[in-house]
């Protein structure tokens, strides 16, 4: 049962471990691209794009409409 547990421990650690090494290799090319100020400029306003598209996509999904 010791040894159940002792795996069952390890699962967090490996989730955070992959989800700051998936992160890592995502923004390290784009700091690097970051520098030149027209890639800048474009960067920040496709997350700008895709954060308000995520927005309103959730809030689609989520608000009741009423039945007409």
């Amino acid at each position: 049962m010791k040894e159940f547990f002792l795996n069952v421990t390890r699962y967090p650690r490996y989730l955070i471990a992959f989800g700051l090494g998936v992160a890592n290799s995502v923004f390290e090319p784009l700091a690097a691209r970051g520098r030149n100020p027209v890639t800048a400029v474009a960067l920040i306003g496709a997350a700008i794009s895709g954060l308000l598209s995520l927005v309103l996509v959730l809030r689609a999904m989520v608000t009741v409409q009423p039945v007409a």
